[in-house]
């Protein structure tokens, strides 16, 4: 049988739901896309995160979603865009990291400085014990013992999905519980680099 025509076949069956069309895909693309994943990332346990999240998402969207080409030309590009996404990700968050270390014996030598930042830690902490535990201890794990997503996953037995859009609900409701000392903190950090 023709692999294209197999390949076909095994689509119809995804969209309609087959999860044994669904393992029988999983198992044949995987290893090859996390070694396409792994030449983005050079890191092992991200690249299976990100191809485990792009087959939950072809299983979530199986129903609407029309390949114009195979399907693993569409596997490698999902796969593609969340690689250089994570990337990106990854270059804002380091930098923010050493601009935050770098002018933390600057911001602790001030007292005002100090006071703000006691402020925002006290926010966080009330905020932190409103939200419902599930959201709070997700974050936690995250951000207090630096756990991957996946790790928190398999800690905490949910799928990758439902740790981000915790983590993700946390940050929104820390941005509003924050929302005036944005501009506190901007200004400070404006004096200090420029």
């Amino acid at each position: 049988m023709d692999k294209f025509y197999l390949e076909k076949i095994l689509i119809e069956k995804l969209k309609e739901g087959d999860k044994s069309a669904f393992s029988f895909l999983f198992n044949a693309y995987y290893t090859d896309l996390v070694l396409f994943a792994n030449t983005f990332l050079k890191d092992q346990d991200n690249s299976e995160e990100i191809v485990q999240d792009v087959f939950l998402k072809l299983w979530e969207e199986r129903e609407v979603i029309i390949f114009t080409s195979t399907l693993k030309s569409y596997l490698l590009k999902l796969i593609q865009n969340r690689c250089l996404d994570w990337l990106r990700h990854i270059k804002v968050k380091n930098s923010y990291y050493e601009l935050a270390i770098n002018s933390l014996p600057l911001l602790e030598c001030d007292t005002e400085h100090y006071i703000l930042r006691s402020e925002i830690e006290n926010i966080i902490e009330k905020t932190m014990t409103k939200i419902p535990f599930e959201l709070s201890d997700t974050f936690k794990l995250n951000r207090y013992e630096c756990l991957k997503y996946r790790e928190i996953a398999e800690k905490l037995h949910i799928s990758n999905r439902t740790v981000e859009d915790r983590i993700s609900k946390v940050l929104k409701i820390l941005k509003e519980e924050l929302r005036d000392y944005f501009i506190t903190i901007f200004i400070i950090l404006s004096t200090l680099f420029w």
